[in-house]
């Protein structure tokens, strides 16, 4: 008896003469298919992570998957240090980063290389070739002549370092775990075998003398991790597969090779108990239905970044529990649906069954070949026959019809996946400034400096900050955070106004990094509560109304001018002046290691950064310098003196109290009144009082050398002069 020896694939050998050879070149098939060896790997399953583990089953891949390899070789975390908050009277705080070095095998078959790759489930490496983090990656594909990994070369020794050839692996070298809570995370990868691919490419490379050329049509990938069976077994399920070992070649088709279907003679009829159909010859039956109907197609679904799928063929479901059908092929959707719905068709048709009896020998009637039979429409299949006194008895199932297991134009949905965002890293931009004291928190004698350090997308990881001091040494200042702060470039210059008042009419044109950035206006609560600040050059306003004008371009209107003692500034706009947001996204630097040279700066550097961006520091002194005086008062008295006084005002001091002095945070109240130019005074006088009576007589004779001259005064403080008031003019 011959029958198939592939049942479930439902194709077969020799015919009734050549069977006995048939079978006996079956059996090296047989050994090649099914191998030595009876350990499968899993079907399908959820996108795994990355293992170690010795014994590990390593796939073979084609076309373009997601897989997640195993890691055949590491060394141990890699510490970094590094020292921050080294100035004067600062508390030193070292940090420490760790990065790895490991080499992860993806393919026991050579690939084309790697696209994206995913750590933890965020992106690590887009589909550009970007590595989202810091480190190195280097791929070897597993070509025959690879050569050993430097990397692994140095660190073990080459005479000790395998070159891995045949096997597709990739090798990360300080490869920033920042990200990552400091271990080396849960990686797959996209691997790409392939640019096509068929049933010979699966089955050829593993077995000689092989005819397979079978499109896979729709299948974007494939991983194989058990036996070339186990791969036709596989797609047998959703395609039938007709399989001929009666010869050296073992054939493998979609369709059997036959130019029409073989017309068998009528039955023969048989007088045994035991035989079937009597005089008739033949007997027809309907195999009773499955008490577990494919209804179910799992699959690795490309839409959703290769995410485990299912789809389901339409119509009402058979009755007993539906068996579900594991292929791990990357599809999209709408192929999944269409190989579902085909294979349902295809199983209720094969029910149709026929044991037929015939008394003549042909060659061509073998297991798997197309029959007719005379009197009875369709088209049969054998599956199997069995050489009797009796005559030849047959094994046949119904054929399907021309265009029976046609899908139906039916609707495909995925589902919706929620895939990382895959776009370019953000460049860095920053700017550095002083701010003024900041009241009852503030140190007094500690210059408060800032950095607002931001991105050109939201794809933006944080960058590095470091001082140059004007000598071109960079030193740690630490990381900015990933928080961005809403910086920009001014577009209109901001025209001069009073500092007193609230200034209606004035707008300023700001253009911002991003156009995703966004400004909010405030109330006038809101405004004296501090909100909306914002630096524009070096003059520091408030804004009520924010307006997009966009692609990034805001107008603000309804501003209040010099705040925080910047009212000197409103008068020096010029083109093209930066902009910065002051709220809680700025970074805090170290003031000790900025240092308070005129040319030093501010360093930005991020991985994705070609070269570092610098930036001034902006409002240089602030902090330390007390506010000029204000509300100048002049009284001239019977015997020509005249008496010059003011208001003070103290840094940090900014609600105005009435009938409150405002608390003075210098060591001693001084003020310095000067005639004439400041770096070559005519006259200067110094009190500790807010006033300055000048006689007659001197007043008569600064007059006569100096006609017109200019008097102005400015308060001592601790660290600095403030900038000038004028009291008067000489006649």
């Amino acid at each position: 008896m011959a029958t198939l020896v592939f049942s479930s694939l439902g194709t077969m050998l020799g015919g009734p003469v050549g069977g006995a050879i048939g079978s006996l070149v079956g059996r090296q098939f047989d050994s090649a298919l099914f191998g030595p060896s009876a350990r499968q790997g899993p079907r399908l399953k959820e996108l795994a992570v990355t293992t170690s583990s010795y014994g590990q089953i390593l796939p073979r891949h084609f076309g373009r998957m997601r897989v997640a390899g195993s890691i055949i070789w590491a060394t141990e975390l890699v510490e970094h240090s590094e020292l921050q908050g080294t100035g004067k009277g600062a508390p030193a705080l070292t940090t420490y980063s760790y990065t790895a070095n490991f080499a992860v095998a993806l393919a026991s078959r050579p690939i084309l290389g790697i696209g994206r790759i995913w750590a933890d489930g965020k992106l690590l490496r887009g589909a550009e070739g970007d590595l989202k983090a810091g480190g190195t990656m280097r791929v070897h594909t597993g070509a025959g002549d690879q050569p050993v990994d430097p990397l692994i070369a140095a660190a073990e020794g080459e005479r000790y370092c395998p070159a891995h050839r045949d096997l597709a692996y990739v090798v990360f070298e300080d490869l920033d775990l920042s990200e990552f809570y400091n271990r080396i995370p849960s990686l797959t990868f996209e691997v790409i075998a392939d640019e096509r691919f068929d049933l010979q490419t699966v089955i050829g490379e593993v077995i000689e003398g092989i005819d397979a050329s079978v499109p896979l049509d729709g299948m974007a990938g494939y991983s194989s991790e058990g036996s070339p069976a186990t791969d036709l077994e596989v797609f047998e399920q959703v395609m039938p597969l007709e399989i001929d070992a009666g010869g050296d070649t073992l054939f493998i088709a979609r369709e059997r090779r036959q130019e029409a279907a073989i017309t068998l003679a009528e039955p023969a009829a048989a007088t045994g108990d035991d035989d079937f159909g009597g005089g008739a010859g033949f007997t027809r039956r309907r195999a009773p239905q499955s008490d577990r109907p494919a209804a179910i197609l799992r699959y690795y679904d490309v839409g959703r970044d290769y995410q485990a799928s299912v789809q389901r063929p339409s119509g009402q479901p058979a009755p007993g529990e539906p068996a579900t059908l594991d292929l791990p092929a990357a599809l999209d959707a709408a192929t999944a649906r269409m190989l579902i719905e085909r294979t349902a068709r295809r199983v209720d048709w094969s029910r149709d069954r026929i044991s037929w009896r015939t008394s003549e020998l042909d060659p061509g009637v073998a297991p798997g070949a197309l029959v007719a039979l005379p009197g009875i429409a369709g088209l049969w299949r054998v599956r199997e026959w069995e050489w009797r006194e009796s005559g030849v008895e047959l094994a046949l199932e119904r054929a399907l019809p021309t265009g029976a297991d046609a899908a139906p134009l039916l609707g495909s949905d995925p589902g919706r996946g929620n895939p990382p965002l895959d776009v370019p890293l953000a460049e860095t931009r920053l700017m550095a400034f002083e701010l003024p004291l900041d009241g009852p928190s503030g140190a007094p004698d500690r210059a408060r400096a800032f950095a607002a350090a931001s991105g050109t997308s939201a794809n933006w990881n944080g960058a590095a900050l470091y001082a140059d001091r004007g000598d071109g040494q960079l030193l740690p200042l630490g990381a900015s955070g990933r928080t961005r702060a809403t910086i920009g470039t001014a577009r209109s210059v901001l025209p001069a106004a009073n500092p007193l008042l609230f200034d209606r009419g004035s707008n300023l044109l700001v253009s911002l990094v991003d156009p995703d950035m966004r400004l909010a206006g405030a109330d006038t609560r809101q405004l004296a509560d501090g909100a909306d600040l914002a630096l524009v050059g070096e003059e520091i306003v408030q804004f009520a109304k924010a307006t997009a004008l966009g692609n990034g371009l805001w107008r603000i209107d309804g501003l209040l001018r010099g705040r925080g003692g910047t009212e000197a500034a409103v008068d020096t706009h010029g083109e093209n002046e930066s902009f910065a947001l002051l709220d809680a996204r700025l970074t805090a630097l170290d003031s000790g290691t900025l240092g308070s040279d005129p040319s030093r700066q501010v360093v930005a550097l991020a991985r994705q950064d070609t070269e570092p961006f610098a930036a001034p520091v902006l409002l240089g002194g602030i902090t330390l310098r007390p506010l000029a005086p204000v509300h100048p008062r002049t009284v001239m008295s019977q015997d020509g003196a005249r008496t010059v006084s003011w208001t003070r005002r103290a840094r940090g001091g900014w609600p105005w109290q009435d009938e409150v002095d405002v608390p003075l945070v210098e060591q001693a109240e001084r003020y310095l009144i000067t005639l004439g130019a400041f770096d070559a005074p005519l006259a200067a006088w110094a009190t500790d009082t807010p006033s300055l009576t000048i006689d007659a007589v001197t007043l008569t004779r600064l007059a006569m050398l100096a006609p017109g001259s200019a008097l102005h005064v400015r308060q001592q403080g601790t660290h600095a002069l403030s900038h000038p008031l004028l009291l008067c003019t000489l006649p």
